[in-house]
C-alpha cells in the first residue's frame, strides 16, 4: 500500500458515507517502502449546480490535481485557511509542513490542518494476544490436563479469556508484564492463537482540537441577545 486518500462525503449516487481511494503497488518506490501516506481530501469539493441524488458534491480540477501532487510530492503538508473578521473563509492553501504559513488580514484569522501525513507500516500494526487464566475446581485448586497434549498443564477458564492488542512496535513480553499481570498474576500467554493484525483509524490521525469559545465571550452574547428580546417584547406590549 502506497496511500489512502479520503474524499468528501456525498461524492456518489446511492450513498453519503465518506469513501477513501487505496493506492496499491508492488513496485513502490524506494522512498515509499515501509511507509503508508494518508491524504485527507474530505475538504476538497464544491457544490454541483444539480444534484443527482446523494451525489451532491464533486472535485474541481484544480482540487484533484493538488491531491495528485500532494501524492506525488510524498510529503507531509497542511492545509492553511484564511478567515476574515466574520469569520468568512477568503481563502485557502497547502503548505508543506514546516514551509511558511501565510498571515491573516487585519482582525482575520488562520487555520492549520494537515492534510498529508505519512507513516510507518508497524504505526498501524498489532498482534492480539490471548490471555489465559486457569481453571479452578470447587475447592479452588487450579485444574491439571491428564491427557495428550494437555497433560501436566493448567488448563485455561474459557469464561475468564480475554484478548489485548501489542502495538508492533512494542515488545510483547514488556507489555504482557506491566499492562497484564499486576491485575492477573496467574495468566499467560497462549501462544497458539497469537494474530498479527492492522487497524487505520483515518480520522483520528487528522483531528485537530479546537478549544470552546470562553464563557466571557458566550455570556457577552447571551446579555446582546436577552436585551434583544426584552426590546421586541416591549415593542408587542405598546
Amino acid at each position: 500500500m502506497e496511500a489512502i486518500i479520503g474524499l468528501p462525503t456525498d461524492m456518489f449516487y446511492n450513498t453519503g458515507i465518506a469513501t477513501y481511494v487505496w493506492i496499491l503497488s508492488n513496485k513502490k518506490p524506494k522512498k515509499r517502502k515501509g511507509f503508508v501516506q494518508l491524504i485527507d481530501a474530505s475538504s476538497f469539493w464544491q457544490k454541483m449546480r444539480k444534484s443527482l441524488g446523494s451525489k451532491r458534491k464533486e472535485m474541481s480540477e484544480d482540487q484533484i490535481a493538488t491531491v495528485t501532487e500532494l501524492f506525488g510530492t510524498f510529503e507531509e503538508a497542511e492545509l492553511v485557511t484564511l478567515l476574515d473578521a466574520d469569520g468568512k473563509e477568503t481563502g485557502r492553501r497547502v503548505v508543506p509542513a514546516g514551509g511558511k504559513v501565510p498571515k491573516a488580514s487585519k482582525g482575520g484569522k488562520v487555520k492549520t490542518a494537515p492534510t498529508s501525513r505519512i507513516f510507518r507500516n508497524e504505526d498501524f500494526g498489532y498482534t492480539t494476544i490471548t490471555v489465559e487464566r486457569p481453571l479452578r475446581d470447587e475447592s479452588g485448586k487450579i485444574v491439571i490436563g491428564t491427557k495428550g497434549k494437555q497433560k501436566g498443564k493448567k488448563q485455561p477458564d474459557s469464561a475468564l479469556r480475554d484478548t489485548e492488542n501489542v502495538p508492533l512496535s512494542e515488545d510483547i513480553g514488556a507489555y504482557f508484564k506491566r499492562e497484564v499481570l499486576p491485575h492477573a498474576p496467574d495468566a499467560w500467554i497462549n501462544d497458539e492463537k497469537t494474530k498479527v493484525g492492522y487497524e487505520i483509524s483515518f480520522n483520528r490521525y487528522f483531528y485537530v482540537f479546537e478549544p470552546p469559545r470562553s464563557l466571557r465571550d458566550i455570556d457577552a452574547d447571551l446579555k446582546i441577545v436577552s436585551a434583544n428580546i426584552m426590546k421586541m417584547l416591549e415593542e408587542l406590549a405598546e
